[in-house]
């Protein structure tokens, strides 16, 4: 009998157990610590499980017109028709499971239409734009790293460095010609941009 996968998380579809070798290169790669970094994971698979979430109450047309994978499609109508208390939440955390699966430009995607539902402040919406665009400047052109440390001094610069070169090594087609895959920390400084500029001036 095959023995359940331990404690781990999941990075481009590959599971990486808590404690592995791979574990402790790529904590030690992001964040050169432990403790900062399982805490990245931990907020990292909280938003995503509750994004997962919110997908339960998209309304069906924005639902079809999302790229989500077969099996997460599956799981949110499934989902929409459970009422039991206990399936329903093993349901949603298949989904939460199946959201950190999804490549980086299906989560955007979700998160544009579950706001455009919500109807976010435009402030809000400018702020998740704006996050985008930084996000994708730093990744292409090594000056704008300064540019965003001078208007953001609180940021940890270690770290977005780190997530930086990273992002560029996932971003590598695996074949030539291929599209590049974006991982992990291209997701990460995404998060690490808006969250410093939803900060009060």
């Amino acid at each position: 009998m095959s023995r359940k996968p331990g404690k781990g998380y999941y990075i481009d579809g590959e599971f990486v157990p808590q404690g592995s070798e791979l574990d402790r290169q790529f904590r030690a790669e992001l964040k050169g610590t432990e403790a900062a970094s399982r805490t990245d994971l931990k907020r990292e698979s909280e938003d995503l499980q509750a994004l997962g979430e919110a997908l339960l109450a998209l309304h069906g047309d924005a639902l079809e017109q999302l790229p989500l994978s077969h099996a997460l499609h599956n799981a949110i109508l499934e989902g929409k028709r459970i009422n039991a208390r206990g399936g329903g939440r093993r349901q949603r955390q298949l989904i939460g499971k199946l959201m950190r699966q999804q490549e980086a430009e299906t989560v955007e995607a979700i998160r544009a239409a579950i706001a455009l539902q919500h109807g976010l402040s435009a402030r809000d919406k400018a702020t998740l734009h704006l996050a985008e665009n930084w996000r994708d400047r730093l990744i292409s052109d090594d000056r704008m790293l300064d540019q965003w440390l001078d208007e953001n001094p609180g940021t940890d610069a270690q770290q977005l460095r780190a997530l930086i070169r990273q992002a560029r090594k996932d971003a590598v087609a695996e074949k030539p010609g291929g599209q590049p895959r974006h991982g992990r920390a291209y997701r990460v400084i995404f998060q690490l941009v808006r969250d410093e500029l939803r900060k009060p001036a």
